[in-house]
Order: structure tokens, then sequence, then C-alpha cells
């Protein structure tokens, strides 16, 4: 295999819908860890039996269709980007009327890293991304077919500081992404930053267990975003919510093989991160190595708070409930600071399942900044033949209603 086929990949059996609005008034609202919307949010709750109805195109004019094969764009070998390029080109500088950027069906399109940039009639730069979309309101990417990252000769040679995405959205506010399938991702898969008001679902995202840095959908400096009805399968987090990072919800999320649900890392390098009101809900967990975990590094500084995980189900998860603020994903030892992200206000609610590891739950928090406000309502796991505990250090921990194994209400 050629040098320059190791940096294609390709879009094959889709159909992407790019719908670029001049204005809409049809933001959705999504609730938080409270039951609550955030002060600027109104409208009742988007739950993913209405997803149809939410992805109806706002009345008006018919868009105008831009198909990527009147740029010769053919399904055959070689590389397409500059097709897709001119493309977009053209749908962006449709002013007028809603465009559409059509990638047919039933054919297969390689593509170098390219970037779809706006606000429309802007030029397009390059990007380490596969395929980045950056600054453009309203977007609406539809599919039912597959984004292929090619990522295998990546992960064999890889180094976790090369960082890659296969869909990049970066400063894309009333976003949707619906109904696709993405596999192989060279590192992850779908990243959302600097981004507000956003609909991620019915995504179908695979990788092999064992490759690296592959998460699923990574969540930063984000407000306002709704992932619902996705099914993960990857070799890290099937979903990570790190820092600038406010009213996240994910519900009805299948995960495994993966790294489980994770809020963070946080705070590497010294650095301030705030995560808050984040609702992970109904979600469903296999064989993971962890179920639903924050992980802080010491010395950073900011806080995780008002996060939520509640009705979730877990098989055979390694480490079901975590807290971990001396978190350490380095070659050489991480020594104890005077620091950490402050984690407080978290309740577990309605856990039950299997754990593979004799600790269930595990609260390790630091000596500086304690964890406080834990709360344990009606938490249930049990091992897999053998007997499991909840081991804790400097944590807060508040039980309400039924729950085992027990961790006792103390510092």
């Amino acid at each position: 295999m050629g040098p320059r086929k190791l940096h294609l990949a390709s879009i094959s059996a889709l159909s992407i819908f790019l719908y670029v609005f001049a204005h809409t008034n049809s933001a959705q609202a999504f609730p938080v860890a409270d039951g609550t919307y955030p002060p600027e949010a109104e409208g009742p709750a988007a739950e993913s039996s209405d997803m149809d109805e939410q992805l109806e195109l706002t009345p008006g004019p018919q868009p105008r269709v831009v198909d990527v094969d009147d740029y010769r764009a053919r399904a055959d070998a070689g590389d397409h980007t500059e097709a897709f390029l001119q493309a977009w080109k053209e749908a962006c500088n449709s002013s007028d009327y809603p465009s559409v950027l059509l990638v047919p069906e039933g054919k297969t399109y390689l593509l170098m890293p390219v970037s779809f940039n706006g606000p429309c009639r802007a030029t397009t730069i390059t990007a380490t991304e596969w395929i980045t979309f950056d600054n453009i309101d309203h977007l609406r990417v539809l599919g039912g077919g597959t984004l292929n990252g090619n990522g295998h000769q990546w992960w064999i040679n890889s180094c976790k500081t090369n960082r890659s995405m296969a869909l990049y959205f970066r400063r894309c506010n009333h976003l949707v992404v619906d109904g696709l399938q993405i596999r192989d991702s060279m590192q992850m898969h779908v990243v959302i930053a600097y981004s507000w008001r956003v609909l991620v679902s019915r995504l179908l995202i695979t990788a092999p267990g064992w490759s690296p840095n592959t998460d699923g959908i990574h969540v930063s400096n984000s407000r306002e975003v709704l992932m619902s009805g996705c099914i993960i399968s990857t070799g890290d987090d099937c979903i990570s919510i790190v820092t600038g990072s406010m009213f996240i919800r994910a519900t009805g999320i299948f995960c495994g093989p993966g790294h489980g649900i994770s809020i963070g890392s946080l705070g590497a390098n010294k650095s301030w991160a705030h995560v808050s009101d984040v609702l992970v809900e109904k979600a469903t967990l296999v064989g993971t190595t962890n179920g639903v975990r924050i992980k802080t590094w010491q010395g950073g500084d900011g806080h995780a708070e008002r996060i939520t995980f509640q009705d979730i189900t877990m098989h055979n998860v390694t480490n079901p409930v975590i807290i971990d603020q001396n978190y350490c994903d380095s070659m050489t030892p991480c020594h104890e600071q005077g620091s950490a992200v402050a984690i407080n206000n978290i309740r577990y609610r309605n856990i039950r399942g299997t754990s593979s590891s004799k600790v269930a739950i595990n609260f390790v928090c630091s000596n500086s900044v304690h964890c406080d406000g834990i709360v344990m309502q009606d938490v249930s796991l049990v091992g897999e033949g053998s007997y499991v505990s909840c081991s804790y250090m400097n944590a807060r921990v508040v039980e309400l209603g039924y729950n085992f194994p027990y961790c006792r209400a103390e510092m």
C-alpha cells in the first residue's frame, strides 16, 4: 500500500445532506441534570421518538441541490477531495435559498483531509481532521451510509500525540447530525467543539476494542448538546465530555466495547477546567473497562459539578462507577499536587448490573480538594460470581434508597 493511500478515508453508500439556513426559529431546548432548562432555552425536551419530526426542513423555498458527481467525483479509484471542495463552494455561495450538498448513495468516494468552512463565501483551509465543518450555522448532516476512516495503518504506527478525527464540527450552532455510520477512524470519530445547540442522533460508530484513542463522540467547549440513540463500539471512551461543556445530555446510548462514558480528563498540565449540568441517562454498557467515570489530573483547577448518571444498565463492566481525581495517563509517575479540579454535586440514580472487578464503586479523590455532594440512590451492582465492594477516599457520600454495595456516609 503506497503512502498516499494511507491518507485516504472513504465515504461509501452514503447520502449526506448539508442544509445551510440563513435564518430559523426552530432551535431545540434540552433539559439538564436537574430537569430544568438553561436560561437561554425555551420549548419542550427533544426525545429520540420525535426525531423524524425534528429533522423536517423549515417550510420555505425548495433547497438548491449540489451533487458532488457534477464535479467529476466518480465512484472509482482516485482522490475525490477537489470535487467535494468545488461542490461545497457552490453550495455555500448560494445565498438566496437553502442549499443541499448531495453525496449520492451506492458509490464510494476517497478523500484527503478536507475542511468545509463558513460563514458562506469564506475560503477553504487545510485541516488535520478528515472532514471539518467550521463556523457554519443551521447545518444538518444527514445520511444512511458509511464514513470509513481506514484507520488500521494509523493504529499500528500510532502515537497518541498524533491527533486526528473523522468528523470535526467546530463553531457550528444549531447543528444536526443524524443517521450516519462511522467506522475505523484514525483516532476520534466525531468531535463537537465550540458549538451551541447541537443534536447528534442515531449514529453507529465502530472500531476494534484495541484501537488507540478512538473516542466515539468527543464534546468540548460546547453548550446544549443532545446525544441520542447512538450505538458506539470503540477502543476508547464511547463518549467523552471535556472542559468548557455545559448543559450536555446523553440518552439512549449503547456502549461496548470501549472505556465507557467519561467526564474528562480535566485539568491536565495544571490547566483550569469546567464541566457542569450533564445528564447521562438510559444507557447500556457491555464489557467496557469503565462504566460512568469522572477523571481529573492533580494540579489542575476548576469544577466538575451538577452531573447526573441515571437509569443505566451495565453487564460485565470492570469499573462500573468511578471518580479518579488523581488521574495520570503518563509514562512517568504523577506526583501529588496541592490543587485539583473540584468535584461536587454528583448524583448516581437507578444504576444496575454486574461488575467484573471486586471494586464496583471507586471514589479516589484528592487529599487537597475532596469530592463533595456525591449522592447514591438505588444503585445495585453485583459481582460476576464474587462479592463486590465500594472503595472511597476523601469523598463525602450520601446514600438514598437501597444501594449495594454500600458506601458509608463519611469522609
